[in-house]
């Protein structure tokens, strides 16, 4: 029996999604999990997976068209069921009368090479770039990190667009060294000077959009506390000693379960503030940022304060690699209920961050670096890391947010607690 593939939720942050390309045609055979589209959400450019196995029957929607989640997109069943051709007698018995012909959705045709000037603009999917190369938006991503000439990339998806397998397939063959990326012409020495740009990524958009409506609609307030990080260190290398290497704990793992087991205790910071009211959520969810190709992404630990520290650093280590390659999942990315930024990698020495709406706090985390401190009148070198919550003065205020911070100092200066939590 045939079964509609629903487009899946991509969280509360993402709204809709703009199918990019179909990777399947209909009469073609999946398998459960298979990758069947590419879809461009507000966040990110994401696969979706085939739910069940069986032969696809037929596409319900259409490169270029968005949808919201749960909407139907496909649907998927045994080879008997895919539709027959009518025979030449229904198709003359269904044929419509010559003086008023009732409108049919054409065919999709070729793209031409560049849209008119009159014409309106295709899909940000569709648009050529030069030469008459029509690519996806994560081809086009790989083409510019491998600085791929994508003229020299044969297109297997629908009209001959370069899917990301096709870039992957030509760059495995070819090597390193592969030609440059399309040149641009230069302009004539009479030519006025231009300024440069590019159109926002839809991820770069949705930054842009968030950030501003938090920073305009959330009443921030900022507490700093120091870390010394001495005993976590120490127990994190005898934790990696000892354990298989996808199951190696990094810092930041460490202060998302540090961050998680506080949130037990301060159900407010565990809260979003929605429409006079302030709904504390059930789970501890904690999201960690992740820097990747033209922007932040947020990997999604599920409650977090419950699971052990070797699976959070598991699932985030996943979930990282996954996201920089170009392969996050929707649950990867949705469902966070308090944030950790950490540029601990990056030589800072303290950063506030902007909080990620709906939720009430973020925890901005700076780099542990050796520091002359004083212990009983004794100047000592310590490994001292600086932490700053940044908090929504509609649901929290500074005496709670300090505690919070106290309590997730004492977890990380005790580190034992982590792993018997």
């Amino acid at each position: 029996m045939a079964e509609i593939i629903p487009m899946p939720d991509l969280g509360f942050e993402a709204g809709e999604g703009e199918l990019s390309v179909w990777l399947k045609n209909v009469g073609d055979a999946v398998q459960a999990g298979e990758p069947i589209a590419e879809f461009e959400s507000e966040k990110v450019t994401l696969e979706v997976e085939a739910p069940v196995a069986g032969v696809l029957l037929e596409f319900l929607i259409q490169p270029g068209q968005s949808v919201a989640a749960g909407a139907p997109i496909a649907r998927v069943g045994e080879a008997d069921e895919l539709p027959s051709a009518p025979s030449p007698a229904q198709s003359q018995e269904q044929s419509p009368p010559p003086v008023a012909p009732p409108e049919v959705e054409a065919p999709s045709a070729p793209l031409p090479v560049a849209p008119q000037e009159d014409q309106p603009s295709v899909p940000v999917y569709a648009q050529p770039i030069g030469n008459g190369v029509l690519a996806t938006p994560i081809a086009l991503r790989m083409a510019r990190e491998h600085n791929l000439d994508l003229r020299r990339v044969a297109g297997s998806g629908p009209g001959g667009r370069i899917l990301r397998g096709d870039v992957e397939n030509h760059l495995a063959q070819a090597g390193p060294g592969a030609p440059a990326v399309l040149t641009r012409q230069a302009p004539s020495a009479s030519a006025p000077s231009k300024t440069s740009g590019s159109t926002a990524s839809p991820l770069r958009r949705t930054i842009a959009q968030r950030m501003s409506r938090s920073k305009q609609t959330i009443p921030h307030f900022y507490i700093t506390n120091s870390v010394t990080m001495d005993d976590a260190l120490a127990l994190r290398r005898q934790f990696n000693d000892a354990f298989p290497s996808d199951a190696k704990v990094s810092v930041n793992d460490m202060v998302v379960k540090a961050a998680a087991l506080a949130l037990r205790e301060f159900p407010n910071l565990n809260a979003s503030y929605v429409e006079d009211r302030i709904e504390h959520h059930v789970d501890i969810n904690v999201g960690a940022a992740v820097a990747v190709d033209g922007g932040v992404l947020t990997v999604v630990s599920r409650q977090t304060d419950r699971s052990a520290i070797s699976d959070i650093a598991r699932d985030n280590k996943a979930m990282i690699e996954r996201a920089r390659a170009g392969r996050v999942r929707p649950e990867d990315v949705s469902g966070s209920t308090f944030t950790i930024s950490n540029l601990g990698g990056y030589d800072t020495d303290h950063f506030a961050a902007i909080i990620n709406p709906p939720q009430a706090a973020i925890l901005g985390v700076a780099t542990a670096r050796e520091t002359a401190v004083v212990e009983e009148s004794q100047v000592v070198v310590r490994t001292v890391m600086q932490m700053t919550i940044s908090a929504d003065h509609r649901v929290t205020d500074g005496a709670e947010c300090a505690v919070f911070l106290q309590r997730v100092k004492e977890l990380l200066e005790t580190p034992i607690k982590l792993l018997l939590a």
